[in-house]
């Protein structure tokens, strides 16, 4: 049961008057117990929280006037994994997937899954369906897409990736998704904190990886490999990037940069290797109530 501490800092010069909308607080579960939280805001107003119906996914809206403007976020939290054999979990048939799994097998604006059909089937139709297959889909997009910060922006899919050959996590995540839709297998994007990539990659950033459907829960996939499995920490989950954005930002303004960092408290995180890793079932996320959160600090 791993234990995170997270710090996140998020800074920008607002030129006109400004609308914020963060998704960057860590998601509340069964499998992640938040043991305590704080944000604090330099510079704007904080207008609520929200909590998404369906996903859980954690939003923070602000208000900023001209200037400096700065959001600072804490948590302490434990990730519990469920694990199974990877032989045991099996694909299940499209008319028999629960109902609230199958958005998850169709196309969205950055996961062209009707586009890779094909293509999906040719390399992997004929594999033995199960966990192993998807492995296999992330063993490909790991060795046909280089990893090159700078060479795709946030209008970039799954197919242009493709084309290319070269991205950041997101666009990893965007082409396993698409694969394994176009197999019919259910799979989404989550994004997160991740502990334990090369410093050689840079700054901690924010990370992206998979989740897909097989027998009852959503299991771990990242065809990066740059961290631990376990290493990982969800924060928004949904079809693409496009329903997770870190910040949603209405206004003229400039990003300052941004400050992460992760660090388990109680010594080193290893991935636990060929052990199938999920922190979700089916269970209905707003069902976990989230902690008692100081007021949050703000100031002029």
């Amino acid at each position: 049961m791993p234990r995170f501490a997270i710090d996140c800092r998020l800074d920008y010069l607002v030129d006109s008057p400004a609308e914020f909308l963060f998704n960057i607080e860590a998601a509340a579960s069964p499998s992640q117990i938040i043991v305590r939280e704080d944000l604090a805001l330099h510079g704007a107003v904080l207008n609520s929280f929200h909590r998404q119906a369906g996903t859980g996914n954690r939003f923070i809206r602000a208000s900023a006037e001209p200037g400096e403007f700065s959001l600072a976020y804490s948590t302490e939290l434990l990730v519990i994994h469920a694990e199974a054999h990877v032989a045991s979990l099996v694909e299940w048939p499209v008319a028999e997937l629960p109902f609230e799994v199958l958005p998850f097998v169709l196309p969205s604006r950055y996961c062209e899954s009707d586009r890779l059909v094909r293509l999906a089937h040719s390399k992997f139709g004929t594999l033995p369906r199960g966990y192993s297959r998807i492995h296999a889909v992330c063993d490909w997009v790991g060795s046909h897409v280089r990893f090159t910060p700078g060479t795709t922006n946030a209008s970039t899919s799954a197919t242009e990736v493709l084309v290319q050959g070269t991205g950041v996590c997101r666009d990893f995540a965007h082409v396993t998704i698409a694969l394994l839709r176009a197999l019919n297998i259910p799979a989404r994007f989550v994004t997160g904190y991740d502990y334990g990539v090369d410093p050689c990659y840079g700054p901690t950033d924010f990370h992206a990886y998979v989740e897909a459907f097989l027998s009852d829960r959503w299991w771990i996939f990242d065809s990066t490999g740059l961290c631990p499995r376990n290493g990982l920490v969800r924060i928004g989950t949904g079809r693409d990037a496009a329903d997770v954005a870190f910040a949603t930002i209405f206004g003229s303004i400039r990003f300052g940069g941004m400050k992460l960092d992760i660090w388990p408290p109680d010594g080193e995180v290893v991935d636990p290797g060929r052990v199938a890793l999920s922190t979700a079932g089916l269970e209905n996320p707003l069902d976990t109530p989230l902690p008692a959160r100081p007021a949050c600090r703000l100031a002029a």
